[in-house]
């Protein structure tokens, strides 16, 4: 079901068409890199957070990982990512698919500066198997972001 909220999602742009899916799964950083021919750090990789009580997304590279302390300086809490029951209940898709495109629930976006070393780069499409290649602005144009962070190390 949340692979058709995020064509649905994209179709309000016309951009459908650029949904794409796999036979192959996509859900980890090596399969999906892998799976599109791109280095690791292409994938734009989402995580998700509670943060004072509510839920938030943070779109980071692909290999990088969180800084706590950066993290804690940014949001000025300590990161507590969602549990995995948790993930699909707020976002409405998938541990693998999780994207910021076609939410089931309102949350701030936020967007790391790791994905800044690539002029393209690609999240999945709320399933394991679907992805969409977006340019840095397209990708700030429709994930509806807040703020880029730096919160990785």
């Amino acid at each position: 079901m949340s692979l058709e909220a995020v064509k649905e999602y994209f179709a309000q742009y016309d951009l459908e068409h650029r949904v794409v899916t796999l036979s192959d799964s996509t859900a980890t950083v090596e399969e999906a890199a892998q799976a599109h021919n791109v280095e690791p750090d292409q994938i734009a990789k989402t995580l998700s957070f509670r943060l004072n009580e509510q839920p938030i997304l943070v779109v980071v590279a692909g290999n990088s990982k969180i800084d706590n302390q950066k993290y804690k300086g940014q949001f000025y809490k300590k990161a507590k990512m969602l549990k995995p029951d948790e993930v699909e209940a707020e976002t409405g898709h998938v541990i693998g698919g999780v994207c910021p495109f076609g939410l089931k629930n309102e949350m701030n976006v936020y967007l790391d500066v790791s994905l800044k070393k690539y002029a393209e780069v690609i999240p999945a499409a709320g399933d394991p198997y679907s992805a969409i290649r977006l340019s840095l602005l397209e990708l700030e144009q429709y994930s509806n972001y807040k703020a880029w962070v730096d919160v990785c190390k």
